[in-house]
């Protein structure tokens, strides 16, 4: 499985709005938003003019089907440091390998295009799938943020993961993954 990665357009409003409140989707978000057309518009202005978010589409290459989102968000170019997250809304696009893909990617970009030193995530203590997927690319869990979100009824931990600069470095090639293509206008 190959992708890409785009910035989002206008295009992709409505389709990004709709996986914003999918159940499967919003099961691991901190959120479960109910989002009006004209909220998915502000927010998309709203990153649009942020020098601290960037907002990707993850596509398929194998005809362009876009089938999750990944974003880049906290920006710090004085501390050298940002925060990401992805999720995928196409259950044909889980499992099969694109995590490690655009995780290790990812890696590459905020570390050796971007040249920032620490990129960070947060993760509902319940989703070990996806902690454990960190770990193995050289994240490492900084601490837990006990019973920090609540979700309905629920009060929910919040793992929270970085990998440094110099951790990836040593790690990388060690791995074996393809390079994908990644839409990024650094302003």
């Amino acid at each position: 499985m190959t992708c890409r990665l785009r910035r989002i357009g206008t295009r992709d409003l409505e389709m990004v709005r709709q996986w914003r409140m999918m159940p499967e989707v919003t099961r691991y978000m901190f959120s479960d938003p109910v989002i009006t057309p004209e909220e998915q518009l502000a927010w998309y202005e709203r990153i649009s003019r942020s020098r601290r978010e960037v907002v990707w589409i993850i596509e398929l290459t194998d005809g362009e089907l876009p089938v999750g989102v990944l974003s880049l968000a906290d920006i710090d170019r004085i501390h050298s440091r940002c925060s990401w997250a992805y999720y995928l809304a196409s259950p044909a696009a889980r499992g099969k390998g694109l995590g490690k893909l655009l995780e290790c990617n990812l890696c590459d970009h905020v570390f050796l295009t971007m040249g920032l030193h620490r990129l960070w995530c947060e993760v509902l203590a319940f989703n070990d799938r996806v902690v454990k997927l960190h770990e193995r690319f050289g994240s490492r869990v900084e601490g837990l943020l006990r019973q920090h979100i609540r979700k309905g009824n629920e009060v929910h931990d919040v793992v929270r993961m970085a990998i440094l600069r110099h951790e990836w470095l040593e790690k990388r090639d060690s791995l074996n993954y393809s390079q994908i293509e990644i839409d990024w206008t650094d302003e």
